[in-house]
């Protein structure tokens, strides 16, 4: 079965350099596209499952804001599991301050040069390897700052509810971006980081091993709802 993997806000497939399936799955990167002008983060994720093969079962898995788009999908297509991977299903999980940032319009003026500086900074008191602190400060060098500022616009303005009906979510209880406190993960990586799919690699693929192999290789076909 294949399992689909969408990233993070700043971030591309590289990030999910060792993730490793069980025997079964196959791992499938679907890459950003642009976004159309005022598009919101639900239309956007449907039109990102043009790269799925939706005529046969598949898993869904998202990174932070990933996760949020693998939600939708997971919704639109029935997909036969959602793996969030330091997310949350819906906006009602996610920090009080955020609606604060999206009243004060925060995301059109934050400059994202400045964003991206930080974020590369932060790697130096990362528990990352020195390989991957490289990987991620050239992978947030990378990012398209106009699609940053649409993507943090869409996740402030999301408004999902619907909690896919076959939902994994692991989060690190040291997230300092998506706050464990305000969701409810069926797992929980003590000391984990918003970033743990690349320093905590081995216990994320424990999570992969552990749930994968429950779900039924004969699960219906998706179709959109």
């Amino acid at each position: 079965m294949n399992v689909y993997f969408i990233s993070g806000l700043a971030a591309d497939c590289r990030v999910f350099t060792h993730v490793e399936l069980p025997q079964g799955f196959q791992k499938c990167f679907i890459n950003w596209i642009d976004p159309l002008p005022g598009e919101s983060l639900s239309a956007y994720a449907i039109r990102l499952a043009g790269a799925i093969d939706t005529t046969q079962p598949f898993v869904i898995a998202g990174l932070s804001m990933g996760g949020m788009m693998a939600t939708e999908i997971a919704n639109h297509y029935h997909a036969a599991a959602c793996l969030l991977l330091c997310s949350v299903p819906s906006y009602q999980h996610l920090p009080p301050y955020y609606a604060l940032a999206r009243r004060a319009g925060l995301h059109k003026i934050v400059p994202i040069g400045l964003l991206k500086q930080v974020s590369m900074l932060k790697r130096d008191f990362t528990p990352d390897t020195k390989a991957d602190k490289i990987l991620l400060r050239q992978i947030v060098a990378d990012s398209d700052p106009r699609f940053i500022r649409w993507a943090m616009g869409a996740v402030l303005q999301w408004k999902n509810e619907k909690i896919p009906s076959q939902l994994w979510q692991i989060h690190g209880s040291k997230d300092g971006i998506l706050p464990m406190r305000y969701t409810r993960p069926t797992h929980i990586l003590q000391g984990g980081n918003h970033l743990m799919i690349m320093s905590r690699a081995a216990e994320i693929n424990q999570f992969f091993a552990e749930v994968l192999p429950a779900l039924q290789p004969a699960a219906s076909i998706s179709a959109p709802g």
